[in-house]
């Protein structure tokens, strides 16, 4: 999924909250301005789905909840607030949100060719402000590729690039699981048609 602004004037995240529930489509709110969430391709919204599925088989009998496209995340210390792919919590806190999260321990976004530099770059900014979050998983709609930002036991940030062939190593979760399971049934050869490029202001 992807961003573009709109040319409303800046909201509070109260007055956010409150236009958002009239609008018809999701919208990020960065910085008090709001960038609409506009669709992915076929095989994004397979792609993301599968892996939200094995995520959501994976924890069924845990206390962690699973999340979509359809759950927003809090930016921590800010009043920011994004739509990744997929997230899990495994925070009590988060049990007590109705209209967001804020510490999850995973978090997984679908890439394209207008998102990734955002993606890699100030997304994954914001994202790491949140001191419980171990995994970042980008999942290339595009190719058999997932790259993964893993937090190691010093804190600092190492990446794991894995292919065809290769098992996906999940320590937040304690998941591992071929590469090709995410990419079952997807066709690499459809025609992607992309719009406007994502909001990438820090």
């Amino acid at each position: 999924m992807f961003a573009v602004p709109t040319q409303s004037p800046k909201l509070t995240p109260v007055e956010y909250f409150a236009w958002e529930e009239q609008q018809l489509c999701r919208h990020e709110y960065i910085n008090g301005e709001v960038y609409a969430m506009s669709g992915g391709t076929r095989n994004h919204s397979r792609i993301a789905l599968k892996f939200g599925a094995l995520l959501d088989n994976h924890l069924s009998d845990r206390s962690c909840e699973v999340f979509n496209s359809d759950c927003r995340v809090k930016i921590v210390e800010t009043d920011d607030y994004t739509y990744p792919d997929a997230s899990v919590s495994c925070d009590h806190r988060d049990k007590t949100t109705a209209q967001y999260i804020t510490y999850p321990c995973l978090i997984a976004e679908v890439l394209s060719e207008s998102t990734e530099a955002y993606d890699r770059g100030n997304k994954f900014f914001r994202y790491r402000q949140n001191p419980q979050l171990q995994d970042y998983v980008l999942v290339s709609s595009q190719e058999i590729a997932i790259d993964l930002y893993r937090k190691n036991e010093n804190g600092r940030w190492e990446i794991i690039n894995y292919r065809a062939g290769d098992v996906i190593e999940l320590q937040s979760v304690n998941l591992s699981f071929p590469i090709e399971q995410v990419y079952r049934g997807i066709d690499f050869s459809e025609v992607t048609i992309e719009s406007s490029t994502p909001e990438q202001s820090s």
